[in-house]
């Protein structure tokens, strides 16, 4: 697992080249995400641990999956992605532990995230529609987990797998009084 301020660090590069590549100021990113200027400041100079529900607003803004956020840019992309290199990040606000099984910077429309929840635990994401449209699908490793959508909500057990658009807010709950882990299998839909 790389340290904090290594995986800050590869948001920040990450956040500041995205942005760059699209022309947007932080002004524009700002309105276009629903985050403050100045804590956009703070990540672009790796001066913040972000929350997630933070990171999601800023890949919508950004047009990317959050996933992407904890890419090493100067990285060559490559076809395997080995358990010891992924990046594994900790949420600062509810402690959900998250690492990137999908290898860096390679093309694909599908992103895999392995994900640990701890027990009583709660992130609720402000998703709205994006463009491109981003699918996820939730499988329940180990444990539960209660998944809202939108005024839908469902209990998932152990095997259960969930499929949910990106266009609505939605909510992850572990009822249970032990770790959850799902991993989380992400599509980005083609623009047209």
């Amino acid at each position: 697992m790389k340290d904090d301020s290594t995986v800050n660090a590869r948001i920040a590069q990450q956040v500041r080249l995205l942005r760059s590549e699209r022309g947007l100021s932080l002004d524009v990113l700002s309105t276009q995400c629903g985050v403050s200027r100045s804590m956009l400041s703070l990540i672009e100079r790796g001066e913040t641990s972000p929350t997630a529900v933070v990171l999601d607003k800023l890949a919508a803004g950004l047009g990317v999956p959050l996933a992407s956020l904890f890419d090493d840019p100067a990285r060559k992309a490559e076809p395997v992605s080995r358990h010891a290199d992924q990046v594994t990040w900790q949420d600062p606000h509810s402690g959900y532990l998250r690492r990137n099984v999908s290898p860096e910077g390679f093309q694909s429309p599908t992103r895999i995230v392995d994900v640990t929840f701890p027990p009583r635990t709660r992130v609720t994401y402000e998703a709205g529609p994006r463009t491109p449209a981003v699918l996820q699908q939730i499988w329940i490793l180990e444990g539960r987990m209660q998944i809202t959508y939108g005024s839908e909500s469902w209990l998932l057990e152990t095997g259960d797998c969930l499929v949910i658009p990106l266009d609505a807010p939605n909510s992850f709950h572990n009822p249970g009084d032990v770790p959850a882990r799902y991993a989380v299998v992400l599509t980005t839909l083609s623009r047209s």
